[in-house]
């Protein structure tokens, strides 16, 4: 009889206990890798959408929520001038950019840094790059090259950094985009200077460690760490070059000649075995193979005409040969990637008939699923192989705040933490509860 009331339980604790949770503290997730490694969570969605667990107002911007530690970070601008519009000519703005510090339960503010900045960029909405939470502390990255250290606690800042002030760096047409990198001691980040494509800082205190490779445009590329050739390697993917540097200290390793149309280096470029991937507008497309043996590399295949995909706003998916991404025509294709053949295209994903330009929707893999969040506000659960693309469920949860090319777009990554998933535009913040039970 005894045995009979402890059942139930036991049961309850095994299931508790069996289940595994992670915190997404940084663009692309624990690994920026974009897969979430989490299980018991929704096969399809309930009636009426997933619960809201919490939804909070915030300003423009299109930085990713972080999430750490029962806390979420996130970075938008505040301004009273009209910034919705996709300005091409470099208008200025003026305001103040923000990171602000939520309780992850409730949403509540726990604390916020802020700072006036002058905007000259074109899509003026606010800051690109997602905090990077790491050991006490966070660092973001605003759209005109202002990079803070602060405690993850308080928000007090520990050290700082203007990238055009210091580095007599040029802000590029859509803004710091690179996502600093944590690795080890070092904060990598791309800062564009004249002779500091990238540059290492002490994470602790802001020392320079070192400064890499000379380039006459920044591009948009966050800096990425690879093992090849029996080492690690730093791939600076720039809009002149694919180049290999060496993570301790700066020097190269290898660079291939690549080209990129108006700057627009933006992907970071994915590797499986010995062969990396890189692509960007008008068809820039490279496959490249690296030495196994050693630290060296050379060209595969380029190509300039509709092979292959060409990346714009959002991170392609590669795993077991092949390619999963969005083409700047605003079709998703599934990609060969030795030769870059595509082997299916779809618009089921953005759900539109008449594909259009940089059509987005952002891809994680969990298990044998993939979710997406696309430019109308909608979660989709899909499956996704050589085959083709398969749609699950999908639903709408937020509102579509921007503008891109006269359509209503929402063009902001989530976090998916603790079978949660927080999102954001222009106006708020919220928080869906994706839990299974």
């Amino acid at each position: 009889m005894l045995f009979s009331k402890l059942l139930p339980v036991c049961f309850v604790v095994f299931m508790t206990t069996s289940l595994h949770a992670d915190d997404w503290p940084q663009w692309m997730g624990p690994n920026r890798d974009n897969v979430w490694r989490e299980d018991g969570l929704l096969q399809t969605f309930p009636e009426g959408g997933p619960r809201v667990v919490w939804r909070v107002p915030i300003a423009g911007g299109y930085s990713g929520p972080a999430v750490a530690n029962g806390r979420v970070y996130v970075m938008d601008y505040v301004t009273k001038e009209n910034v919705k519009v996709d300005n091409f000519d470099r208008k200025q703005f003026s305001g103040t950019e923000r990171v602000l510090c939520l309780n992850e339960a409730t949403g509540k503010e726990i604390w916020k840094h802020e700072y006036p900045v002058r905007y000259r960029v074109s899509y003026p909405a606010g800051p690109r790059c997602t905090p990077n939470v790491h050991a006490g502390k966070v660092y973001t990255l605003g759209a005109e090259g202002d990079l803070y250290c602060l405690n993850a606690q308080t928000g007090e800042v520990v050290w700082s950094k203007n990238f055009p002030n210091e580095y007599q760096a040029k802000t590029p047409l859509w803004g710091f985009a690179a996502h600093p990198l944590i690795d080890g001691q070092k904060l990598i980040c791309v800062v564009g200077g004249r002779d500091a494509h990238a540059v290492a800082f002490d994470k602790d205190t802001g020392r320079e460690i070192w400064r890499a490779l000379k380039t006459p445009q920044t591009g948009y590329v966050p800096p990425s760490i690879i093992d090849a050739g029996g080492v690690r390697q730093l791939i600076l993917f720039h809009p002149s070059a694919v180049a290999s540097v060496d993570p301790e200290t700066g020097e190269l390793y290898w660079s291939v000649p690549y080209e990129a149309t108006n700057g627009a280096a933006i992907m970071t470029p994915v590797i499986e075995d010995n062969l990396l991937f890189a692509g960007s507008f008008s068809n820039n497309n490279i496959l490249i193979e690296l030495d196994e043996t050693k630290p060296a590399a050379k060209p595969l295949w380029r190509d300039r005409s509709k092979k292959a995909i060409s990346p714009v706003n959002v991170q392609p998916f590669l795993g077991d040969g092949t390619l999963y991404g969005f083409d700047q025509n605003g079709l998703m294709y599934g990609v060969e990637l030795k030769t870059g053949d595509r082997l299916w295209q779809s618009g089921e994903p953005v759900n539109t008939k008449r594909p259009s330009n940089s059509a987005t929707a952002f891809i994680v893999k969990n298990a044998e699923k993939f979710w997406m969040f696309n430019e109308h506000g909608e979660l989709l659960i899909a499956k996704l192989s050589r085959q083709g693309y398969e749609e699950i469920d999908r639903v709408k949860v937020i509102e579509p705040t921007n503008n891109a090319f006269g359509r209503d777009v929402v063009w902001c990554p989530p976090a998916w933490a603790n079978r949660k998933v927080y999102l954001r535009n222009d106006k708020e913040c919220l928080c869906l509860d994706l839990a299974e039970n």
